[in-house]
């Protein structure tokens, strides 16, 4: 075995060693939360810290749906996080060609709008949609938990970045068969960027299934709306912390189990689209 193979035998187990470390950091959050789930009041509380339950405690899930109504939060989470997703996806895909492929005037003073939208945080957004929404007569609605959301200035980014990526000869050949702009977004375009799709999608599914703040102000007199990180927060309300944090931590297990689902669905598609998505210039 000479040296340079050696040393490359040598790098690649470190390679590996690192991302076994690092894999099994972000793992252990989740062992710890679901282990919680099925522990005591009386476990949680202790002063020794335990990994794992002595006995485990499965009647917590039960008690998560006897103490609230989580399957109406479930469908309230589902129906916003869904909806928000499939139009952020439409808005984003339709803006993302537009900019891309299509030439009209103005088009790079709005695109430089849109980009301009990602340097504010939202939370500076809250009062003027709110009062928007209280002015349609929305609150306390699905309209106000999704309208505001249906467009996204980074997928609407993401996905031109990604476009870009397309030959413009691939565009041209369709036109001359005759195809129209819509024909060639639908049947050349969203073809082609599934990758792309496939990451917005986890993205906006899981920022909108963990949106809190939101869903807390527009729903806050319409119970039959909340979602369900919303939900779970009163548990902590409605009873004290030594009794529930160990219902929080089961119901907060059913909070990620469609996280987990939606992102091992999509994984084959995520870093394909991250590192394709860069391939464009602006």
């Amino acid at each position: 075995m000479n040296r340079k193979k050696a040393i490359r035998i040598v790098l690649e187990i470190i390679r590996y060693v690192i991302i076994i470390f690092g894999a099994f950091w972000m793992i252990l959050p989740f062992f710890w939360l679901f282990s919680a789930s099925l522990m005591s009041p009386q476990e949680l509380m202790s002063d020794v810290p335990k990994w794992l339950p002595e006995k485990p405690q499965w009647g917590n899930y039960v008690q998560v749906l006897k103490r609230i109504p989580i399957l109406t939060y479930y469908k309230n989470s589902l129906i916003v996080a869904g909806s928000v997703t499939l139009l952020v996806l439409l808005t984003s895909s339709m803006a993302g060609f537009a900019f891309a492929k299509l030439r009209f005037s103005g088009r790079k003073i709005l695109f430089s709008f849109v980009l301009s939208t990602m340097m504010f945080p939202v939370f500076i957004f809250l009062i003027p949609v709110y009062y928007l929404m209280k002015l349609f007569g929305w609150l306390n609605s699905y309209l106000s938990l999704i309208v505001p959301f249906a467009v996204s200035g980074y997928g609407i980014f993401l996905m031109r970045q990604f476009i870009l990526t397309i030959p413009d000869e691939l565009l041209d050949c369709a036109r001359l068969d005759g195809a129209k702009e819509f024909k060639i977004y639908t049947w050349i375009i969203l073809p082609l960027i599934k990758p792309a799709l496939a990451t917005l999608a986890i993205l906006t599914f899981i920022g909108q299934w963990n949106s809190f703040l939101w869903p807390l102000i527009v729903t806050s007199t319409a119970q039959r709306l909340m979602t369900l990180p919303v939900g779970i927060s009163r548990l902590s309300l409605a009873f004290s912390t030594v009794e529930t944090q160990h219902l929080i931590l089961t119901a907060l297990v059913y909070q990620v189990i469609p996280m987990v689902v939606v992102f091992l669905y999509l994984q084959r598609y995520y870093i394909r689209g991250f590192v394709l998505s860069g391939f464009g210039n602006l």
